[in-house]
């Protein structure tokens, strides 16, 4: 890995030589300097289809959010079952 970073304009002139331009995926990465696996990042992020992905990452991420949450929640309720049955079983 190189570890470059290119600057979002850079990204978005390449991602419209591929989808406006027509240009292959191939010849722009060659002609930047740039992997093809970045390529079909940057048009997955910055494509025609962007809104789409960003949804989805939007929407995967509002699930994981949530399904920590409802871990975290069941746990406090378990353990206020068992408090509440611990003070049930002392005050007998």
């Amino acid at each position: 890995m190189s570890g470059k970073r290119y600057p979002e304009e850079f990204k978005l002139a390449a991602v419209r030589q591929i989808t406006e331009g027509g240009y292959a995926v191939s010849d722009v990465a060659k002609r930047l300097d740039v992997t093809v696996d970045s390529l079909y990042a940057w048009v997955k992020k910055f494509g025609p289809d962007a809104t789409v992905h960003q949804t989805k990452h939007a929407e995967q991420a509002e699930l994981n959010r949530l399904r920590k949450e409802l871990k975290r929640v069941t746990e406090e309720r378990d353990l206020l079952k068992k408090a509440a049955a611990y003070f049930a079983k002392q005050s007998e």
